[in-house]
C-alpha cells in the first residue's frame, strides 16, 4: 500500500481536504479548504512561511478589528508581523481587549483595557503567533489574530476559498493555521489536482511548494514535494 493511501485512509471522523486548483499566474495561489468534523472551513489562516534571506518591512495601513454585537469582527484576521491594529468599540457598552498569550506564551499576554463606544486602541503585533482575543467584560466574546512573517496571506471565507496574491516564483513553505487545529501537506507543481484527506492535529501545519512561472500547483500529501 502507497503512503499516500495510509495517509488518506488514516482520516477516519474528522479531516481536511485541501484543493489546489492552482494558479493561471506565477504570482496567485487559490484554493479551496473542506472540513470533515468541524463546523466550517472558514477562518483558516493560510499563509507563507518566512523566506531565507529576505526581511519585510512592517505595513504602513493599519488593521481594524472591531467590537460589534458582541463580538470580534473579524472573528480571525491575519496580520503581517509588525501590524499595528486599531479596535474598535461599535457597541453602546464598554468593552475590553485582551490576550492572556500568543501561541501559548504568556510572557506576550497584554490588556488593552476597557473603552466606550466609539472609541480604539492600537496595538503593534511584533511576535508571531495567534494572540486568543478575549473580553473580561463579556466572556462569551472570543476573536484571535495570527501574525505572520510574510505578506503573503489570506483567511479562508465561508466556503473555504482563499487567494494569495503577488507572489513572486520560488520555493515556499505553505501555513494553514486555524485555531486549536491544524494539518501537514505538501505540495508539488505541475500535473493535476490531486484531493487528499489527513486526520486533524492540533496546532498550525505546513506544506511545501514550488511557485514557478506558467505551471500549475497542485497538493501532495504525507509525501516529499517533487516534480509530479
Amino acid at each position: 500500500m502507497s503512503l499516500w493511501r495510509i495517509a488518506a485512509e488514516a482520516a477516519v471522523a474528522t479531516s481536511l481536504v485541501l484543493t489546489l486548483a492552482g494558479a493561471s499566474r506565477a504570482n496567485e495561489i487559490k484554493g479551496k479548504v473542506s472540513v470533515q468534523g468541524i463546523k466550517s472551513a472558514e477562518h483558516i489562516a493560510v499563509y507563507v512561511e518566512a523566506i531565507a534571506d529576505k526581511k519585510f518591512d512592517p505595513p504602513k495601513d493599519h488593521v481594524v478589528v472591531d467590537q460589534r454585537k458582541m463580538a470580534f469582527v473579524p472573528h480571525v484576521v491575519a496580520v503581517q508581523q509588525g501590524t499595528r491594529v486599531d479596535f474598535l468599540n461599535s457597541d453602546p457598552v464598554g468593552h475590553n481587549v485582551y490576550w492572556p498569550s500568543i501561541s501559548g506564551n504568556k510572557k506576550l499576554s497584554h490588556n488593552l483595557g476597557t473603552w466606550p463606544k466609539g472609541e480604539k486602541k492600537p496595538f503593534q503585533f511584533n511576535d508571531l503567533g495567534t494572540a486568543s482575543l478575549l473580553c473580561n467584560v463579556h466572556p462569551e466574546m472570543s476573536g484571535y489574530v495570527v501574525v505572520v512573517p510574510t505578506p503573503y496571506f489570506a483567511v479562508t471565507d465561508k466556503e473555504g476559498n482563499f487567494e494569495i496574491k503577488n507572489i513572486p516564483a520560488g520555493k515556499y513553505t505553505l501555513n494553514l493555521s486555524r485555531p486549536h487545529t491544524g494539518w501537514t501537506l505538501r505540495l508539488a507543481h505541475r500535473g493535476g489536482e490531486i484531493r487528499g484527506s489527513l486526520p486533524l492535529r492540533s496546532g498550525p501545519q505546513s506544506f511545501r511548494f514550488d511557485l514557478r512561472p506558467r505551471l500549475w500547483t497542485s497538493l501532495r500529501a504525507g509525501l516529499p514535494a517533487r516534480a509530479i
